[in-house]
């Protein structure tokens, strides 16, 4: 099936006395034989446009058609058409992430990334709800995610040597909360019993109705949701993972301000979501940090010496640790009893003299001063532990309450994908060790990228995939964890490592 936008050659006959169509229904016509099968319709906003382009181009050229599947759009006219350009967005609630395409050949001609300026207002997606409520609130959130993805658009523009307003389309990729931000809409029920958006499955609209510096006509497609913590970028993540086509059952998941989990394969889907993100991303631990450059991606404590040997993402000097790290680091100080299975520093454990006692308590010392980019230490203290056990649970909580529901055990799985930064850096064996992760071959676990942005490019491409991501909506089955008694009973017993039930991690010693 076609992309959101194509190129239909045209070459009509030339107007005269005995043939005086009217320069719109002349371009029609030529099209009959390509649009027959669907209506073609011309939004009053570019008749104007595309009836001076078709006559300035002597009747001849490209017309610029939006596939929007029951029905067609002529939205504009060139006589020399260049790439098919549209832009694919990961709508991170910290970070956006964006990829240009060219629609007929399915290549990336560009990309980019950048930060989320609605941090300004709230760092975590509750807050911003909150603000949201406020006066004004709603607006400048609005308008500030709609100006970052307005500057990506252009970088990625300018590193396509294109103009932005060539930019034929927008495929958007999202929480609910920040997909409701995007479209200026009040995103306050979401968090509030019964957990209801607005809006789970928005129609096309068009980048002049946002505000959007690509062309006015641009199909804006925003993938679509399934509840208050299921977005349009978990459903994106099924379809780069493939598990909704699959004959055997896997496993999905996408660690980022929630940890999203999705288990099926083509006969079923159910997914749950919870929040055991924050710590892994920089929220909670206040070294920590997005992946990123200076960022701690690996560590390893030599047992019986203490040294702490670690590697960050770019070779550059340390300026924080991302959630991989974070992961490596409590694993390796439980491996070498510098804390114990509650999560808490185990002083006579310290062989390197890292453990340091100061006003807010113990914290191990990860990298000196001397060493970081900015002259400060990077350290570990009690509170960010306790973050990273309670996160550590909720995750396996979640996984654990998830595959419960259906009867099925983690080694009936055949496979377990991981999207995201999360699933790039992560060292699969330390977080089994802490007990995040159930005890599985090593080679279950496939690490599958940006799996948001790959959605979003998908939809871009092809009107099957389109189509699919709403038939996955509709064959889901959510469970919603915010009243769920059994996930807290399963959350109080992950909270030691690797858990209280040793039987369930035979491997970490």
């Amino acid at each position: 099936m076609p992309p959101i936008v194509k190129y239909i050659t045209v070459n009509a006959p030339v107007p005269s006395l005995s043939d005086n169509l009217a320069d719109i229904d002349r371009l029609k016509r030529a099209l009959l034989t390509e649009t027959a099968a669907r209506p073609l319709s011309i939004p009053f906003a570019q008749v104007s446009n595309v009836a001076a382009a078709f006559r300035q181009a002597k009747f001849s050229g490209t017309a610029v058609i939006n596939d929007l599947g029951e029905r067609l759009e002529l939205v504009d006219f060139v006589e020399n058409p260049g790439p098919l350009a549209a832009m694919a967005l990961d709508l991170g609630s910290t970070h956006l992430e964006a990829s240009l395409l060219d629609l007929r050949s399915g290549d990336t001609l560009a990309h980019t990334h950048g930060e989320n300026s609605q941090i300004a207002f709230g760092a975590d997606i509750l807050s911003r709800i909150h603000f949201a409520a406020r006066p004004g609130g709603l607006v400048r959130l609005h308008e500030a995610v709609i100006g970052n993805i307005n500057d990506l658009a252009r970088q990625l523009a300018r590193q396509a040597a294109l103009p932005p307003e060539n930019i034929r389309a927008l495929a958007v990729s999202g929480n609910p909360t920040m997909t409701h931000l995007f479209l200026n809409l009040n995103p306050g029920h979401i968090c509030r019993e019964p957990y209801i958006p607005l809006i789970n499955a928005p129609d096309i609209c068009y980048g002049r109705e946002l505000g959007l510096d690509i062309h006015p006509a641009a199909p804006v497609f925003i993938m679509p949701g399934v509840g208050s913590y299921f977005g349009g970028d978990l459903i994106s993540g099924i379809m780069a993972s493939g598990i909704d086509e699959q004959e055997h059952t896997s496993m999905l998941i996408d660690v980022g301000t929630n940890a999203e989990v999705v288990l099926g394969n083509r006969d079923w889907l159910m997914a749950c979501a919870g929040a055991a993100g924050p710590a892994l991303e920089g929220g909670v631990a206040r070294m920590g940090m997005r992946a990123g450059a200076g960022a701690i991606e690996h560590i390893n404590i030599t047992p019986g010496s203490g040294v702490v040997k670690y590697e960050t993402i770019d070779g550059s000097p340390a300026r924080g640790i991302c959630g991989s790290g974070i992961i490596d680091l409590v694993a390796s100080l439980y491996l070498t009893g510098i804390i114990d299975l509650r999560g808490k520093f185990r002083p006579a454990g310290d062989q390197d003299g890292r453990l340091r006692k100061g006003a807010e308590g113990w914290s191990y010392m990860v990298v000196p001063g001397t060493e970081t980019a900015d002259g400060r230490a990077i350290e570990l203290n009690q509170v960010d532990l306790d973050a990273m056990m309670r996160s550590k649970a909720a995750m396996y909580a979640i996984l654990t309450t998830l595959v419960s529901q259906v009867g099925v055990s983690f080694a009936e799985l055949d496979k377990i994908y991981v999207a995201g930064a999360f699933g790039r850096h992560i060292s699969p064996r330390r977080a089994i060790t802490l007990g995040m992760l159930p005890d599985l071959p090593l080679e279950t676990y496939v690490p599958i990228g940006n799996s948001s942005l790959r959605g979003a490019e998908k939809a871009l491409l092809s009107g099957r995939a389109r189509v699919r991501c709403q038939e996955i909506r509709r064959n889901i089955t959510y469970i919603e964890l915010n009243v769920n008694q059994e996930f807290m009973l399963r959350f109080s017993g992950a909270k030691f490592i690797p858990h209280t039930d040793r039987s369930l991690f035979p491997s970490v010693p």
